[in-house]
């Protein structure tokens, strides 16, 4: 691909996306850690993920963190979530809810069944769920667009998304 010979961070973390794909979690880490260095946040997220998970890295949860952080400052929805799902897991409840809360607003929708069963067990407000649920709206049709749906589905083909 002539874009990652020219170092375009997006070109390289969908590279990585193809090498994760195909079972290469060692090409996938260089690729995404490339386009990380030069600050791609959904690269940043992937990092994070394979340290989390231990494919084609060691498994070292501090570093998972660590990228999980950059990504989720860098403003990737998916990251600020994930962070929320780790504080839930070790009863870190209120910074728990703080993530799923900025995640909402940034339109990613795991982080709302989180904050509905977080309301059904008493930690989150009827108004605070509600004024989560319009912001998570808001985000969502303000990335509605047909040249999105095309896009992505080009990616669907591509094997890039499921």
């Amino acid at each position: 691909m002539k874009r990652v010979a020219v170092n375009d961070p997006v070109a390289m973390r969908r590279k990585g996306k193809i090498q994760y794909r195909k079972g290469d979690y060692r090409s996938a880490f260089e690729y995404y850690t490339r386009a990380a260095e030069l600050g791609d946040a959904a690269a940043q997220y992937e990092l994070g993920r394979l340290y989390e998970f231990g494919k084609g890295v060691e498994k070292d949860e501090g570093k998972a963190i660590h990228f999980l952080e950059e990504a989720a400052i860098g403003g990737h929805p998916n990251a600020r979530n994930r962070l929320g799902l780790i504080e839930w897991n070790i009863g870190n409840t209120e910074r728990a809810l703080k993530h799923f809360f900025i995640a909402a607003k940034l339109g990613e929708s795991d982080s709302i069944k989180m904050l509905m069963e977080a309301f059904r067990n008493g930690q989150v407000s009827k108004d605070e769920l509600a004024a989560a649920l319009r912001a998570h709206q808001a985000a969502v049709d303000a990335t509605k667009s047909p040249q999105r749906e095309v896009a992505e589905e080009y990616d669907r083909r591509m094997g890039l998304r499921k």
